[in-house]
């Protein structure tokens, strides 16, 4: 039964110092406001997970959150590389952590073999990729039905999730659209699972579109209305992406002393997302304003 709160509460409940957690969300819909209430409750020892880890897990990492990352992919899309994961893993600054490497489909993979509770997921990824020798999660194993050989993926089942979706009722059952990415995956491997929207709406609204329904209550623990949640990446059809903060990102995360004063000003110096979105002015967010393409309605049918 899934509970309607605050992302303060549910984070407070839900996660756990040692915890593996997965933040979903590719490209938009990346739950940016819960990686902060993370690092404002000061969390640590997590194994964050995720395919493309960007500028969340980058600052996640500078603020002392990680001992692991298992991952596919890192960066700041359409930048550069993320400076406080390379210092993590080059230098121990703040810490070492550790790292679980994947391709795309291998992280993709585990997770379905997460979520469908079993032992290992195959794929005929990684063949001639060194990233085998270097993970000892992946395995290559004999077919039972041929002479044919293919990798296999031990299963990711993460403590905890975070779903983002454009909105859902207050049970939990959420409409997501453009990019689905992996995130109903997260959410059926994961013990726990905190689903943050930007918009609640009744349960009318869910029903009369069911298809559009990616995740429902019976696997959400808490949900969390938080317009905005996702900044600097965007919600489909509710703002667009930030790139001024991605650019301006890559040029703080460089130096230690400016990542920490931004973390000061940006996460600790404010109680909530609320404040942050308030500090960021309504100018820049009307910047992000998308133009509107409404889906053709289908006629679902009304049936006695």
């Amino acid at each position: 039964m899934s509970e309607l709160t605050t992302m303060r509460e549910a984070v407070e409940r839900a996660v756990s110092d040692g915890d593996r957690i997965y933040l979903a969300g590719f490209t938009h819909l990346i739950p940016y406001a819960a990686g902060h209430e993370i690092v404002r409750q000061g969390i640590s020892d997590l194994d964050l997970v995720r395919a493309t880890p960007d500028l969340i897990y980058d600052q996640m990492i500078a603020a002392g959150c990680a001992r692991k990352v298992t991952f596919s992919w890192a960066g700041n899309p359409g930048v550069g590389s993320l400076p406080a994961f390379r210092r993590a893993v080059e230098e121990g600054v703040p810490n070492e952590v550790e790292l679980e490497e994947y391709t795309h489909f291998g992280l993709i993979a585990a997770l379905h073999a997460g979520a469908a509770n079993l032992p290992f997921a195959p794929l005929r990824g990684f063949i001639g990729s060194d990233l085998p020798e270097h993970n000892e999660r992946i395995a290559r194993i004999d077919s039972p039905f041929g002479d044919d050989s293919v990798y296999a993926v031990a299963p990711i089942e993460p403590d905890v999730a975070v779903i983002r979706a454009q909105r859902a009722d207050r049970d939990g059952n959420a409409h997501l659209w453009g990019i689905q990415g992996e995130q109903a995956l997260a959410g059926l491997a994961a013990e726990r699972v905190i689903l943050t929207v930007e918009e609640l709406v009744d349960e009318a609204t869910i029903r009369s579109d069911p298809n559009r329904t990616l995740i429902t209550g019976d696997d959400v623990d808490f949900v969390v209305h938080d317009p905005y949640g996702s900044h600097p990446s965007y919600a489909q059809g509710y703002y667009g992406r930030d790139n001024e903060a991605y650019l301006e990102w890559a040029e703080v995360a460089a130096d230690p002393d400016r990542t920490d004063a931004w973390l000061d000003e940006w996460v600790y110096g404010v109680e909530h997302r609320r404040e942050y979105i308030e500090k960021l002015g309504a100018e820049r967010l009307l910047d992000l304003d998308p133009d509107h393409a409404y889906a053709t309605p289908v006629d679902m049918g009304a049936y006695r």
